[in-house]
């Protein structure tokens, strides 16, 4: 290999996807910048942690790391499906629910098939339908929030996929119960609706449409959960999809074996159990987002809604220069595109923080 070309043959939508990048770790901005102490609001991670009874169970666990993992994962998915009164064989677990994600694309997509999802949302969508060699259709946000009837508009005889983030990632928006129905009765039955509800817990609305609601509903839907925001698992990756048993048994076919490790599926069956550390991140995050927005207000800032662990707010200027000049200051947040940042809600210190850090940068100008 000579000049940097590449001797080997890639796919060519292989080299038009742009990577994912992830929110920047704590101990590289502190070694960039040459400071201590830095705060990262950037990830949606559970600013509590995990749960006491999750790292007593990896503790409990610690000695059997020679053997292999339950390869089915059988008591985490009984334990959800318990929770959820649906069958255990309707359960899958990813190593992270964008595993699922993955594992859908891979069985639904031929070439040229369609996937339907917002813009902006999770990057992943867009990400994997193309190394699967489909086709994204992007629909754009309506005020911050799925424009639902335009995503059924955009559905073709080769949609394959309809991904819905609820609440959406970046903005924190959340599609009602009616919303999410009615769209389900409008599509016809070879489109499977991918209803990611990662955020669901941080959920505050009366009308948002709870996991157990979606699965009663006769369509064909899959909702995503994951273990690595409210339950503050982030570390171990563990996630799953709840879907119809037959299209889960074929998601298994493919699935990698020992795709949950012994370590994740210990903690994330404690994790449940601890309703306790779940009211308290509850707790934390409608303080913190009350602060935050309070703040907001007070320098002029507009933001959506919320029903997540982290707010969308327009800073009113270049959100690229104003996400570095924050990193000086030792805060991390996340910038997607134009003026706007999307930032975690974290401790009360944290958000102090923050808030501070932020009102600095913009009155330097």
């Amino acid at each position: 290999m000579s000049g940097g070309a590449m001797r080997y043959r890639v796919r060519p939508e292989i080299l038009g996807i742009a990577p994912y990048v992830p929110g920047k770790p704590i101990e590289e901005v502190e070694r960039e910048f040459g400071i201590s102490g830095a705060v990262k609001l950037a990830s949606n991670e559970n600013p509590l942690g995990p749960s006491p009874a999750a790292l007593e169970a990896v503790r409990g666990v610690l000695g059997g790391l020679h053997r292999y993992p339950d390869g089915g994962g059988t008591m985490l998915r009984e334990t959800i499906a318990a929770r959820l009164k649906v069958a255990a064989k309707r359960v899958i677990l990813g190593n992270g629910s964008d595993e699922v994600v993955d594992l859908l694309a891979k069985a639904l997509l031929t070439v040229g098939d369609e996937a339907i999802m917002a813009t902006p949302t999770f990057g992943v969508y867009r990400i994997v339908v193309l190394a699967n060699q489909g086709r994204p259709i992007e629909v754009p946000l309506r005020a911050g929030r799925h424009d639902l009837d335009a995503m059924v508009g955009a559905v073709t005889p080769r949609t394959r996929l309809l991904f819905v983030c609820n609440p959406n990632s970046p903005t924190g928006t959340a599609m009602t119960r009616n919303e999410v129905t009615a769209m389900l009765e409008r599509l016809p039955e070879q489109v499977v609706v991918v209803c990611d509800h990662a955020y669901e817990d941080y959920a505050v609305s009366a009308d948002f449409p709870q996991t157990a609601a979606l699965l009663e509903s006769g369509r064909p839907v899959v909702v995503l959960r994951t273990f690595s925001k409210i339950y503050g698992l982030a570390g171990l990756r563990i996630g799953y999809g709840v879907g119809p048993a037959d299209l889960v048994g074929m998601l298994n076919r493919i699935r990698l074996p020992f795709n949950a490790s012994t370590v994740a599926q210990a903690a994330a069956i404690a994790a449940l159990g601890d309703e306790a550390h779940v009211r308290a991140s509850r707790m934390v995050n409608a303080a913190g987002k009350t602060y935050l927005t309070q703040g907001f207000a007070r320098l002029g800032l507009a933001w959506y809604p919320t029903e997540a662990n982290f707010v969308y707010v327009d800073v009113g200027r270049d959100g690229r220069d104003v996400f570095e000049r924050l990193l000086h200051h030792g805060v991390i947040v996340r910038h997607l595109d134009g003026t706007w940042l999307r930032i975690t809600i974290g401790l009360p210190e944290e958000n102090q923080r923050c808030l501070s850090a932020l009102e600095r940068v913009l009155a330097d100008g």
